[in-house]
């Protein structure tokens, strides 16, 4: 469950087996993972994984930036080509928020 009181890594794609291995290799319980795609409704009410914006909408940049600072977020591993693409303007803006974003797509 989401605890305001620590910082978490967010993992985008949590749909995809990508996101799980990453997620196995930084070996922390400080994980979020999101989509944007559906998700399984028990998975999000259990606090399993969490709905992010579509990297399609215009204003998706502000609403993660808006996302990882409501969730304490400060690193986001983006696993979507689409998801980096439209990041990509805005890096210098998360890292002013102490946000780093790692790109790591296929």
């Amino acid at each position: 469950m989401f605890n305001h009181n620590i910082v978490y890594t967010l993992i985008t794609a949590a749909s995809s087996a990508k996101a799980h291995q990453v997620k196995n290799q930084l070996q922390t319980q400080t994980v979020l993972l999101g989509d944007y795609l559906d998700l399984p409704e028990v998975m999000i009410k259990a606090g399993k994984m969490v709905k992010l914006p579509d990297p399609g909408k215009e204003a998706y940049p502000h609403q993660m930036l808006a996302f990882c600072l409501d969730y304490n977020v400060n690193t986001v591993y983006v696993l979507r080509n689409e998801e980096a693409q439209a990041l990509a303007p805005a890096g210098l803006l998360f890292k002013e928020y102490g946000i780093d974003i790692i790109a790591s797509y296929d």
